[in-house]
């Protein structure tokens, strides 16, 4: 749920209620989604390998923050979004996305149910504004407010091994029940609870979700108690492994996780069955009086679910050193290709790469791609042209990397 970066800069419109902190640290900052924000403090691998390894500190605060409540919150998120956020339970969170009329993603979400009528909807930064604007006109005639509150609201995130370890630690030992929350919070749920900082308590919304395929919390707070918290975690945290983290290792950890990114793997061209996230619509909400619920962009997610895929998203395994990169053309192997690996003119196009790069965790390259449907299965043996050169590639499983199970 991130957006492409778009190469270093120091005039982004706007900075994250951490920037200093970011400047103190020597991050190596760049523009995304319409915002100044790190992308790395020291190297890409050691971040990266923080985070599978021991901890690792991440500012989302680009993220967008949006409240919809009222008495008919959850019916007005029925219809503006593809999921069934009726169903959800105060204190859960559900994974969703908001489409066009016509099925296209418009933006991948996590909406967070913190009350029977209140709900948190979080949009990737570049898509905020837009998700927010579509929310108001799609609320229209449900007893419901809808309220930006990103301005006011920061976001960080502890992601890893140790995550649980180090969140837990933040809160007041006076109140054991509240280290116990933490250590007792499921996936995909969340709770309010004051954190410690060095200059005192913050209310937070603790969550347990995160975009890099580990265990981990994303915190909630005001974006002025934001740089308390930020440092009372590095402190905490140091002992135990934890870094600050960058985009790019956040990148490359979620690409692992085989997560999508919007721009990338979704985007206004493509609904959620291309990309073999069809579970998350459901065609089968029915309103308070049991009729079908007509959300929007049902009749076109309806159609698509019956008719033949264009494209599937698979996974790729680069056989070789040179990884695929965002762009570059999936290939038939020997189609086109000569002896020496070079790709002709006559090369024939089965595909595209969506995001690529080599696995710190697995140790070789590993690609996302739109390939056509009859090339998708698993153990399909293909090709990506990185820069003329046909590199061998086979399709695997999704996700590229799983956790180890806790014992």
């Amino acid at each position: 749920m991130t957006e492409q970066q778009t190469g270093t800069t120091e005039s982004a419109e706007r900075r994250s209620p951490l920037h200093d902190e970011h400047v103190a640290l020597g991050a190596n900052l760049t523009s995304f989604g319409g915002w100044l924000m790190p992308l790395r403090y020291t190297s890409d691998l050691a971040e990266h390998r923080a985070v599978r390894e021991a901890a690792g500190l991440f500012d989302l605060s680009h993220m967008g923050e949006i409240e919809v409540a009222g008495p008919q919150a959850a019916a007005a998120l029925d219809h503006a979004l593809v999921g069934n956020l009726s169903a959800v339970a105060p204190g859960r969170a559900r994974y969703t996305m908001i489409c066009q009329e016509d099925g296209a993603v418009l933006d991948d979400l996590v909406v967070y149910r913190l009350a029977d009528e209140r709900f948190l909807v979080v949009a990737n930064a570049g898509n905020a504004d837009l998700v927010a604007l579509e929310l108001v006109e799609r609320a229209a005639g449900f007893d419901a407010t809808v309220t930006d509150q990103g301005a006011g609201t920061a976001l960080v995130a502890v992601q890893g091994p140790r995550a649980e370890e180090i969140v837990a630690g933040l809160t007041d030992p006076a109140d054991p029940v509240a280290a116990e929350t933490v250590r007792d919070l499921r996936y995909y749920a969340a709770a309010p609870l004051v954190l410690r900082t060095d200059d005192g308590p913050v209310d937070a919304l603790v969550a347990r979700t995160g975009y890099t395929g580990e265990d981990g919390f994303e915190l909630f707070v005001p974006a002025d108690r934001a740089a308390d918290l930020w440092r009372t975690v590095l402190a905490a945290g140091a002992p135990l492994g934890l870094v600050p983290a960058g985009l790019s290792a956040r990148d490359s950890l979620r690409l692992e996780a085989g997560m999508p990114l919007y721009g990338h793997e979704l985007d206004t061209t493509t609904t959620p069955y291309e990309a073999g996230l069809g579970r998350v619509v459901k065609l089968d909400k029915v309103d308070a009086d049991g009729a079908p619920l007509e959300f929007v962009g049902r009749a076109a997610l309806a159609a698509r679910r019956e008719s033949p895929p264009a494209r599937v998203l698979v996974g790729l395994r680069g056989l070789g050193r040179r990884p695929a990169r965002a762009g570059y053309a999936v290939v038939l192997p020997g189609d086109g290709v000569d002896a020496g690996g070079a790709v002709g003119e006559s090369a024939r196009r089965v595909g595209t790469v969506t995001s690529g790069a080599p696995s710190p965790t697995l140790g070789h390259p590993i690609a996302l791609a739109y390939v056509t449907p009859e090339l998708s299965a698993e153990g399909t043996e293909l090709a990506v042209d990185v820069r003329g050169r046909a590199e061998p590639v086979v399709v695997v499983p999704l996700p590229f990397y799983r956790r180890p199970q806790q014992s």
